[in-house]
C-alpha cells in the first residue's frame, strides 16, 4: 500500500502534466480527465479578439506594433549620451553654464566678455553660435540669447534669455 502523501504528490504532478519516472509509479495510471477551458464573461469578450499566447522557441521575434522596446534603456536618451564629448570653447557650452563679466563698446557695435566652465574668459559678438543658442543682441548693460527649447511638449520652440551686467539694486546710489 503507497503512502496517502505520494498518492496526493503523485496525482498532483499528473494533473500539472509532469512526467514521473518509472522506478516512482508501481502500477499503471489513468491518464487525468482533460480540462475544461475556463468560462469567460460574455462581457470580458465582447469587441476583443481572443488573445493568443506567444509562441516560445527560435522563430519568436518581439513585435512592438507602435509601442517603445522595453529592453532599451531610458536613461540618457536626451540631446546628448553623458560620455558625449562638447566641442572646444564657447560652442561647446550652453547659455545657463556661462556668466556675463563685462561689456565693451567697439567700433562696429558691442563686444561682451563672458565666462565659461573652464574659468576663461571669452569675447562674444552678436549672432555667435553656442551649444544651445545664439547671442541675439547686445546693449551696454545686457546681453540677450535666443535659446532652442529641448522639449517636445512645449509649443515654444526658441526663447529669450537676458543676462544683464548689474541688477538694479547695484545700478542705484
Amino acid at each position: 500500500m503507497r503512502h496517502p502523501v505520494f498518492a496526493r504528490c503523485l496525482a498532483a504532478a499528473l494533473v500539472a502534466g509532469i512526467t514521473v519516472p518509472a522506478a516512482a509509479q508501481q502500477q499503471p495510471q489513468q491518464p487525468p480527465p482533460a480540462a475544461a477551458p475556463p468560462a469567460q464573461s460574455p462581457a470580458s469578450t465582447q469587441g476583443k479578439p481572443p488573445v493568443e499566447a506567444p509562441k516560445s522557441g527560435p522563430g519568436y521575434s518581439y513585435n512592438r506594433e507602435g509601442r517603445r522596446d522595453p529592453f532599451i534603456s531610458l536613461v540618457g536618451r536626451g540631446t546628448g549620451t553623458p560620455g558625449e564629448a562638447r566641442p572646444e570653447g564657447l560652442a561647446g557650452m550652453l547659455i545657463n553654464e556661462i556668466s556675463l563679466k563685462g561689456i565693451m563698446r567697439q567700433s562696429g557695435g558691442f563686444v561682451a566678455l563672458v565666462q565659461g566652465t573652464d574659468k576663461k574668459t571669452y569675447v562674444v559678438r552678436q549672432g555667435q553660435k553656442l551649444m544651445d543658442g545664439t547671442v541675439k543682441t547686445i546693449t551696454e548693460d545686457t546681453v540677450v540669447f535666443s535659446q532652442d527649447v529641448n522639449d517636445p511638449l512645449s509649443l515654444v520652440k526658441q526663447r529669450e534669455v537676458r543676462k544683464t551686467l548689474r541688477t538694479s539694486e547695484e545700478g542705484r546710489g
